[in-house]
């Protein structure tokens, strides 16, 4: 008679262990203002602080996935980074708040909530050429997925 355990395809720990690599688990971080952090990469070089201008290349989708923007061209993976201010009068606080603290060469995944999203147009970034500004708008009731890398501390 064959054991369960073997039919069902769960082989024993004893006989396997060799063969068991640890779980490479990210942990998630919840701020105050419910924005969810999880770092990706841990860069090594000057932390970003509340005022610094910062260079950034990003992703941002939609909670459900849904492509919004992206400085990296995800065919030829030329980027076009940007370069912002961390204060709340030009981003997002939400985007702020998930730079703050990062070492350049870092990256983040963010999932940031309406509340310290697009709270008015006037917010970025928003690319001057990002024609579908008012889709962007008219999701402002949606948290948005930020993949941040920092490329440098200005």
């Amino acid at each position: 008679m064959i054991p369960r355990r073997l039919v069902l395809g769960v082989i024993p720990v004893a006989l396997n262990f060799h063969l068991l690599a640890e779980a490479e688990v990210i942990r998630t971080q919840k701020l105050d203002s419910g924005v969810r952090i999880q770092d990706i990469i841990n860069g090594e070089g000057p932390e970003a602080r509340e005022g610094d201008l910062v260079e950034v290349n990003y992703v941002c989708r939609r909670s459900n996935g849904y492509f919004v923007h992206s400085t990296v061209d995800q065919f030829s993976g030329e980027s076009s980074p940007v370069i912002l201010a961390l204060n709340e009068k030009e981003i997002i606080k939400g985007l702020k708040e998930v730079i703050i603290g990062m070492k350049a060469g870092g990256k983040r995944r963010a999932l940031i909530p309406p509340s310290v999203g697009y709270v008015n147009e006037t917010l970025g970034p928003i690319p001057d050429q990002f024609g579908p500004r008012r889709s962007l708008l008219s999701h402002v009731n949606e948290p948005l997925i930020f993949e941040v890398q920092l490329l440098k501390v200005l």
